[in-house]
């Protein structure tokens, strides 16, 4: 917990109680439905809950910005983000039914009130966002042709609607198609623990 306070001092009350909270939840459900490696659970802050929010060192949400997290597993980076941001509304989608289990009973366990959850694959849904937020669930191209029919055209952020994607490795293959208006943000800059160095933020507007 004091690795979310180190770099995001000025939390709430409520919001250091809801980040305080995620790691007996987590623990104890990942006991139940595996959503995060078993060896990889004692590092939840660092390695799921801080990477989620490299995405809050980028952008802040404006209220009643409407953002849909596709294929958030156990629910990253949504409920990170939904913690940071109160005012704006996330919608945390899945084709696995059990991980959004999960991420519905530790969002419910907190008291999130500004998320929602569907099982559902990305191919069908319809609603429109502002943002899609993801973490590394397929590749680059693949996740822009899928969300870009769910993209709003009404802007109201400092950055025009798109998808902002947390991803590692090496990437200039996959963002070569976007390379004109993409970002490829380097989360090591915002966060100067070793995990983070290869660890990329990549941000396409869309729309």
């Amino acid at each position: 917990m004091d690795i979310i306070l180190k770099y995001f001092p000025n939390l709430t009350e409520d919001q250091k109680n809801q980040f305080a909270a995620l790691y007996d939840l987590y623990t104890d459900w990942n006991s139940k439905i595996n959503v995060i490696s078993r060896k990889d659970i004692g590092n939840l802050y660092e390695h799921h809950v801080l990477h989620s929010l490299a995405i809050a060192k980028v952008i802040s949400f404006r209220p009643e910005t409407q953002v849909m997290d596709l294929g958030t597993g156990g629910g990253f980076p949504g409920i990170p983000l939904a913690i940071m941001f109160p005012e704006v509304s996330f919608h945390l989608v899945d084709s696995v039914g059990k991980k959004i289990k999960v991420a519905t009973e530790v969002a419910n366990s907190i008291g999130l009130k500004n998320v929602r959850f569907s099982h559902i694959r990305g191919e069908e849904l319809k609603e429109k966002y502002d943002f899609v937020v993801s973490r590394a669930v397929m590749p680059l191209p693949d996740l822009v042709k899928l969300v870009q029919k769910n993209i709003s055209k009404k802007h109201k952020n400092s950055y025009p609607n798109g998808l902002f994607c947390l991803k590692g490795g090496e990437l200039e293959h996959e963002i070569m198609p976007f390379k004109k208006e993409a970002e490829l943000l380097d989360v090591y800059s915002f966060f100067a623990e070793e995990y983070f160095k290869g660890k990329k933020l990549v941000y396409v507007p869309i729309g």
